[in-house]
């Protein structure tokens, strides 16, 4: 090992904090922990369509994993202050983190927040991975970024030990939420209306409301050691150049400020790819301190109010699903070029027409075993070199986590419609079904539902996939749940 990389570990290490507990006297052991994932000033932010290098620091971005283990079971969930997770990135940290743990790879699942002020990595990680030059202080970041979620969750699993876990659900009075998509007269949906709008009819979908919770308390003395939550709102409310893990870590400083300052406050983005903070029928749009104190007291309130998991017994299962991609042909591929061109050069692009080339760069380089052009001169996110020529579908993992007969943690991948979360959670046989999205696989982008297809708008352009992707995901996720809902009846 190299001497920058001794440097590069030792400050991980002293970067890294955790915590251990588990549930007393059943062989179930738990284990959370976290790391600082945080680029430096002048690497790429992520979240829009054009380069913008970080200039400082609003709050860090963190890595923060939770380990399940029973017997020869176990399975581990990290979630990352990251837009979204590349398959080359959970490849890589699922191989290492096996490797450190003995944790089966399937059983590990790498998922995203969301954040917008968060670093645009995924060419930097290709060039990295392929041992392409690029900028030592992108490459070193590159690092950092591969190693952190590892240590996260390389420390939970050796700090796995028994605990109290307590599970339920949160309402969101407060209202914090908005479905984005609108029915107009005319018949179409459009994203990102007001009610001003005289051609508004109504929104196209629900909201989820609920917060999903599971607590993990010390099971000596009962203290609280961690917070598992979920809530279906998209992150994008900071803005600006400085990193930022966005509203969830004012829900972190609230639990803190609540229960300790050592608490670890994991996150898990519920599916939200047509639900934003922005109302419909307000003017001024909510800020993220506002957002994330008022989820924080809402799951603070209802703390107390969890009940015991009576049961336990640990389930992981993975299942691979191969979702129908869309085409990129010769003829969309140039023109997709010649408009990025444009845009790269500050000419005025459609804002739809520039969605739908970037789309079709990251298409042709998944679809063609030879792309028709050299995607790397094109784009910056959506480059992968685990899924360049992977062919007309994209294999995807679905991992469902259970917890005796009432927890259930479902991962996705992409940017999910909250409708298909809803029926997930609707026919789950577990009263707490926690549902991450962009689990293990950003390159889906938006997954809608079958409906929004035909109604078109941001979404539907901005999804790899064919229609009925979406309730493929819910069918494969719901077979899992009943498997293990069987095999705990049994």
């Amino acid at each position: 090992m190299s001497f920058l990389n001794r440097c590069l570990m030792l400050c991980c290490l002293c970067l890294l904090s955790f915590v251990s507990v588990a549930s007393a006297g059943d062989g179930l052991q738990v284990g959370v922990a976290e790391t600082d994932i945080t680029p430096p000033v002048g690497f790429p932010m992520a979240g829009y369509y054009h380069e913008r290098l970080a200039e400082g620091q609003i709050d860090p971005l963190q890595a923060k994993a939770i380990v399940f283990r029973e017997g020869d079971t176990a399975g581990a969930l990290v979630v990352c202050d990251l837009i979204g997770i590349a398959t080359d990135l959970s490849k890589e940290v699922r191989r290492l983190a096996a490797e450190q743990t003995g944790i089966p790879a399937e059983n590990i699942v790498l998922a995203a927040t969301h954040s917008h002020t968060a670093p645009d990595y995924m060419k930097e990680l290709y060039l990295y991975l392929g041992k392409e030059k690029q900028q030592p202080l992108r490459a070193k970041y590159i690092q950092k970024l591969i190693n952190g979620p590892v240590e996260a969750i390389v420390a939970a699993n050796k700090a796995a030990k028994p605990a109290q876990l307590e599970t339920g659900a949160a309402i969101q009075k407060t209202p914090v939420a908005f479905n984005r998509r609108f029915v107009m007269k005319d018949g179409s949906v459009k994203t990102w209306q007001s009610l001003k709008n005289p051609n508004v009819i109504r929104a196209a979908g629900p909201i989820d409301p609920r917060i999903e919770l599971l607590a993990i308390k010390d099971a000596k003395d009962g203290s609280y050691e961690g917070v598992l939550s979920n809530f279906a709102l998209h992150l994008d409310t900071v803005g600006g150049t400085r990193w930022s893990a966005d509203y969830p870590f004012f829900i972190q400083q609230t639990l803190r400020e609540a229960l300790g300052k050592d608490v670890i406050s994991i996150f898990g983005t519920g599916c939200c790819g047509d639900i934003n903070h922005s109302n419909p029928s307000a003017s001024v749009r909510n800020k993220v301190d506002f957002i994330g104190n008022s989820l924080g007291e809402s799951i603070k309130e209802e703390l107390p109010k969890l009940e015991p998991v009576k049961s336990t017994g640990l389930t992981v299962q993975t299942q691979v699903v191969d979702l129908p991609l869309q085409d990129a042909s010769q003829p969309e591929v140039k023109r997709s070029i010649e408009l990025l061109k444009v845009a790269h050069a500050g000419g005025k692009v459609d804002f739809f027409e520039h969605v739908t080339a970037y789309k079709k760069m990251i298409l042709d380089q998944m679809r063609h075993k030879k792309p028709y052009a050299e995607t790397k001169q094109h784009i910056t996110w959506g480059l992968s070199r685990s899924l360049a020529g992977i062919g007309e579908t994209l294999p995807v993992d679905v991992t469902v986590m259970t917890i005796g007969n009432e927890v259930a943690i479902v991962c996705l991948p992409g940017e999910v419609f909250v409708e298909l979360g809803l029926a997930i959670k609707q026919a789950s046989p577990f009263k707490t079904t926690i549902i991450v999205e962009l689990s293990n696989a950003v390159e889906t982008i938006y997954i809608p539902h079958r409906a929004a297809y035909a109604g078109g708008s941001y979404e539907v352009t901005n999804s790899n996939l064919q229609p009925g992707s979406g309730e493929m995901l819910v069918e494969t996720s719901l077979r899992l749940l009943r498997q293990a809902a069987a095999s705990r009846a049994d």
